[in-house]
């Protein structure tokens, strides 16, 4: 629930006067102890010690908490004071003139590509206009990442179209995932999400993550368009790849013809790609032509960056911050288990009106912040042994590090595993940034082989044949273990029967970029 105008305006002021206290009034657990206990020294209501702060006692006392005492390990506080996260250094005025002129009337101010007038324009036009429940979904979602993206295009001196490109990537849906694993609002494919510094590993996925991704994005964009020289052509090759995007204009070179977007032989994804934006951009500057309606949007953040700097599980941040699991996945989208680890996920993004709650509460919670750490397996293990290696069930093993069964877990694989007392620590960086799961099926029973005897054949000649023992032929076959075989004689033989391991989240080589391999997308 929003904030009244008059409390919003309190609560400026006082996320202001929290900024400028920097993250000194917040009291970091001791991970080091049983069951920290990290409660700050500050005059609460008597109810404060138990649970969350209400949104209008964290305004009322955003300022009035003082220190607690460092923890035991020495490790810094649980979360510092939220921010913009285009602009950390200046407090947020929602009041402002600024803030609340119309979102959509900047982004058409800011528009300056080229415009398409072609039949395939006009088709996108339509097809939206006769889904206007499909139209207030889509610009629902947007409304929330819109803001930030705007103020990120326009910082980079970009045309604000490519701020709506997510309207026909994903339809601004961050856990989108195509038929060609394509993943995220601008729906990165693996190989290029990692040269762009898009990490995918157990425990996160970057191309989901609402601020890595739109940086990843928007450099790409800036690099397609610096390689073409055109918006359009960078577009195309943004969606079917530069390599083919090259290809098709020296062909067009070759046979004289001219090698803009509209001369140039696509896929039909591709063709229809910069229409259907154009076509997006004309609704958006012109909703009324269309009887649609976009609803107005505030040009203020819809959401503000908390540092986090000590682990926490997401069911707890989620308590803190008052809100929904669902909309906590709505702005953190690309965490792939139950707990953050602070050292690979630096940051987490929280509703304006709920950011200050989050660290007014942290500094109040008494109790452990994170439950779960890794564990790298220093053996091959079978799951049920390393569930009750950490006291857990083997199905709730199973489950939160997803393996399937009849499965192994192959040395130097990362597992999610409950904190004991040998297992406090915070997940170190390298670990967060490179952990992978390899997994391996569990041993089939050996395949029985009969084999026709030729002359000369002994025990000892088969079990080299087949690398097995001579015992174990000569055991299986009820013969000596120096016996000879009599030409046709059947033998017995048991071999065991070998599988592919299986690899999941794999540290790989950085790629040559390659973008989608496949015209179909999952768009919602």
């Amino acid at each position: 629930m929003r904030l009244t105008s008059h409390l919003r305006h309190t609560f400026a002021l006082a996320l202001a006067s929290l900024l400028a206290a920097c993250a000194t009034h917040i009291e970091a657990p001791n991970q080091q102890a049983d069951m920290p206990a990290v409660i700050a020294k500050a005059e609460l209501p008597a109810a404060a010690a138990s649970a969350p702060v209400s949104a209008d006692s964290a305004v009322a006392a955003a300022t009035s908490a003082s220190a607690a005492s460092a923890p035991a390990d020495g490790g810094g506080p649980v979360a510092a004071a939220p921010v913009d996260p285009l602009r950390p250094d200046e407090p947020v005025d929602l009041e402002s003139k600024t803030a609340n002129i119309d979102l959509w009337e900047r982004v058409r101010r800011g528009f300056a590509m080229p415009d398409l007038e072609t039949p395939l324009v006009r088709t996108g036009e339509q097809w939206y206009a006769n889904r206007p429940d499909y139209v207030a979904r889509m610009t629902e979602r947007g409304s929330r990442y819109l803001f930030h993206i705007v103020e990120e295009v326009q910082r980079r001196g970009m045309p604000t179209e490519l701020a709506l490109l997510p309207f026909i990537e994903s339809a601004f849906n961050p856990q989108a995932i195509s038929s060609a694993k394509a993943s995220g609002m601008w729906q990165f494919m693996p190989a290029t999400g990692k040269h762009f510094d898009l990490r995918q590993n157990v425990f996160r996925d970057d191309r989901r993550d609402v601020l890595a991704s739109t940086r990843a994005a928007l450099d790409y964009l800036q690099r397609l368009h610096d390689m073409f020289g055109d918006w359009h052509l960078a577009l195309a090759a943004y969606n079917w790849g530069e390599g083919n995007v090259m290809r098709a204009i020296a062909r067009n070179k070759r046979a004289g013809k001219a090698t803009g977007y509209l001369d140039l032989r696509m896929p039909n994804e591709t063709a229809y790609y910069v229409p259907k934006l154009q076509a997006v951009k004309n609704i958006v500057a012109r909703p009324d032509a269309f009887s649609l309606m976009l609803p107005p949007l505030a040009n203020h953040p819809d959401f503000l960056s908390v540092p986090i700097e000590r682990d926490i599980d997401v069911a707890t941040a989620v308590q803190l911050a008052g809100i929904s699991r669902d909309e906590f996945m709505t702005l953190n989208p690309q965490m792939n288990k139950p707990v953050i680890l602070a050292a690979g996920t630096p940051q987490i993004l929280l509703p304006y009106d709920n950011a200050s709650l989050f660290v007014r509460n942290v500094a109040a919670h008494r109790g452990p912040f994170a439950t779960w750490t890794a564990w790298v397996a220093p053996k091959t293990v079978k799951p049920s042994e390393a569930a009750k290696q950490f006291g857990i069930s083997e199905a709730e093993l199973r489950d939160v590090n997803k393996i399937p069964p009849r499965m192994l877990v192959k040395a130097g694989s990362t597992l999610l595993v409950p904190r004991s007392e040998t297992l406090l620590k915070d997940v170190s960086g390298h670990l967060a940034d490179n952990a992978v799961m390899t997994l391996a099926p569990e041993a089939l029973p050996p395949r029985r082989i009969t084999h026709r005897a030729v002359k000369g054949d002994t025990v000892a000649s088969i079990a080299r044949r087949y690398r097995v023992s001579a015992s174990q032929v000569a055991t299986w076959n009820k013969v000596a273990a120096g016996a000879a075989f009599a030409a046709g004689h059947s033998v017995v033989v048991y071999v065991p029967q070998r599988q592919p391991t299986v690899r999941s989240s794999a540290k790989a080589k950085k790629p040559a970029i390659k973008r989608k391999a496949s015209p179909v997308r999952k768009r919602r």
